[in-house]
């Protein structure tokens, strides 16, 4: 079986538990400061390591974060790793956000500007976003700032782009100059 398969099917499966005790938001801090971890180098490569025996990584899950989480996600992070499932952990981890924003209905949306924007900017294209219907009934907007784009910003969400940017009109312009033979020979002389 395929990981993004066992991922999708461990992640409905502590989604659905999770859900059913009135736990979900609880679960998913807990999954999000997990996915947090993984950024460490040292850590993914303890949990892909065949030579670190299942109890070796259990008393480290249990002295990372037993204190901090809930048991539901203890016992979760337990039955993945008697089975032999840590390696799969990031890839259930980003599954399992993914489903939760797939059932609080959250539409995750990537802004990238110029230049950085201000707080009600932000916020203006947010209510914009759910006026449109294009997203679901919440957004999560992410900005970022790229400079190379010199100008205008680019949004990008589940399957859709939409670049108005400075650097893609002028890549357009380019590319038509290109491609029209009576001009690119004048440019050409």
């Amino acid at each position: 079986m395929s990981n993004q398969r066992v991922a999708t099917r461990y992640a409905k499966s502590l989604i659905d538990l999770a859900n059913e005790r009135g736990k979900l938001e609880r679960v998913l801090e807990d999954i999000q400061s997990f996915r947090e971890v993984t950024k460490n180098r040292d850590f993914m490569l303890m949990l892909k390591s065949p030579v670190i025996k299942a109890d070796k990584k259990q008393q480290i899950f249990n002295k990372l974060f037993k204190e901090k989480s809930d048991e539901l996600t203890m016992a979760f992070l337990n039955i993945l790793l008697r089975k032999g499932r840590e390696a799969g952990l990031i890839e259930i981890a980003e599954e399992f956000i993914t489903q939760y924003k797939r059932l609080k209905k959250i539409s995750t949306v990537n802004l990238v500007t110029a230049s950085k924007l201000s707080d009600s900017t932000i916020e203006n294209i947010r209510q914009k976003l759910l006026a449109s219907k294009a997203t679901d009934q919440n957004v999560d907007l992410i900005a970022k700032v790229d400079p190379n784009l010199i100008g205008g910003f680019v949004i990008e969400f589940e399957d859709k782009l939409y670049d108005a940017s400075v650097a893609h009109k002028l890549s357009l312009l380019k590319k038509e100059f290109k491609d029209n033979l009576y001009i690119s020979q004048i440019l050409a002389q």
